[in-house]
């Protein structure tokens, strides 16, 4: 019979509990994924916007343009692609790391890698291709010029090396080396996570301050940088594999505060009003000298913190105000998003093509704002007639490899992410 003393003095019964709580906790892995189910419709949905406003954004100015977030904020599509891409490779490979171990993991990751790589060579080949034929055919140089592949035209087997080395890249073509990059550190990402997943972030932030305080940078060829700086932007995929495993569970109580609800939308009203200025000049008067020498320029290719602190901002409300069991999820309207973002890749590869696509057709005939957003449309429809077929193909070849596997194969259907 235990006594008033023993929750003092420790009996055996509570020692016993501590110290099996204590086993438990010691055996627990540092890092928390979901049960697996029902995908995460919401990160396909702006993965998929994503994708769709970084078209709109590559295509000369038109009145859709003025529909995408870059023109009413700091941050644009690329932080919601980057951070997503993040979060969906940290929740795949991450369980693969926890199940089958590090060189499990290391080597889906790898085979991703490759995947991603042979994809930019092939948008590389095909959009040069593209310019060319256009430029020589039209006796037009200057899309050679604005294409920034004048270099290949003067040494193609120089540019070509350098193109492989994913040191040069024609216009539009920024995003995918920088995915690649990021990816091929992700098992050491995912290693230091599964140690300790706040230290890890903790690294990303200080290699983020380094770059910033030592201008670290790689470099591109002929001459320049990165347009997207991977020293800086690890920070957002980083933070997004962080969010993924258990990050975004432990922020819970700070997402739901009302406090953190309306420090958000006082930074991106205020964000709101500042971009104002850059579009009616008239406007100017109201922004303090002393703050805008503090605040510009907002730099992009080094991930500025104000667009990072945008986005976060942005993704805040969103968590809040759009949960994961919304049912227009599974509107038929969204489908189409959905589907664009469930396959990011292909997508973004033929969004580029079509970027050129309609900056040609846009030079070459004068139609005014109506054939820009006709454009616009049509690209759009034609990145959802694609992936709805790649989804079609994909759903036929699965039940294709189920019914194999019925009868005594089911290796057939493999595995990777």
């Amino acid at each position: 019979m235990s006594s008033i003393a023993d929750p003092i003095a420790g009996s055996p019964v509570a020692d016993a509990k501590t110290e099996a709580n204590a086993e438990v906790k010691a055996k627990a892995p540092a890092i928390t994924l979901p049960v697996t189910g029902e995908r995460e419709l919401r990160l396909d949905l702006f993965r998929g916007l994503a994708l769709w406003l970084i078209f709109i954004d590559h295509l000369p100015t038109n009145l859709l343009t003025w529909l995408t977030i870059r023109n009413y904020g700091f941050s644009d599509a690329t932080e919601i692609f980057i951070f997503i891409s993040g979060y969906t490779a940290a929740f795949v490979y991450g369980r693969a790391m926890l199940e089958g171990g590090f060189v499990i993991a290391t080597a889906r990751i790898l085979r991703r890698v490759w995947q991603i790589y042979v994809a930019h060579v092939f948008l590389f080949t095909i959009f040069l291709a593209e310019i060319s034929y256009v430029a020589t055919s039209f006796e037009n140089p200057l899309y050679s010029e604005e294409m920034g592949i004048m270099d290949f035209l003067k040494q193609p087997d120089v540019t070509i090396v350098q193109a492989l080395l994913l040191r040069f890249r024609p216009v539009n073509m920024d995003v995918l080396p920088l995915y690649i990059v990021l990816m091929l550190f992700l098992p050491l990402i995912l290693g230091l996570m599964k140690w300790k997943p706040d230290v890890t972030l903790g690294l990303s932030v200080l290699l983020y301050a380094l770059t910033w305080q030592f201008d670290l940078y790689l470099s591109a060829y002929p001459n320049g940088f990165w347009a997207f700086n991977p020293f800086a932007w690890q920070l957002l995929f980083v933070f997004g594999a962080w969010c993924a495993l258990g990050g975004a569970r432990r922020m819970s109580r700070i997402l739901s505060s009302n406090i953190t609800m309306w420090i958000c939308i006082v930074y991106l009203v205020a964000a709101f009003f500042v971009t104002l200025t850059w579009y009616v000049p008239q406007l100017g008067h109201i922004m303090p000298k002393v703050i805008e020498q503090w605040m510009y320029p907002i730099n992009k290719t080094d991930l500025d913190v104000l667009r990072f602190a945008h986005f976060l901002a942005l993704a805040a409300l969103t968590v809040r105000f759009l949960p994961r069991d919304w049912p227009g999820l599974k509107s038929r309207w969204l489908r189409p998003l959905i589907l664009c973002g469930q396959h990011s890749l292909e997508i973004f590869c033929l969004g580029v093509f079509l970027a050129f696509a309609g900056h040609f057709v846009l030079a070459e005939v004068s139609g005014g704002a109506a054939l820009h957003a006709l454009i616009s449309v049509c690209g759009i429809l034609i990145m959802c007639g694609m992936a709805w077929i790649i989804s079609w193909y994909k759903h036929s070849a699965d039940k294709g490899a189920s019914k194999k596997g019925a009868v005594g194969n089911a290796d057939l259907a493999g595995g990777g992410a």
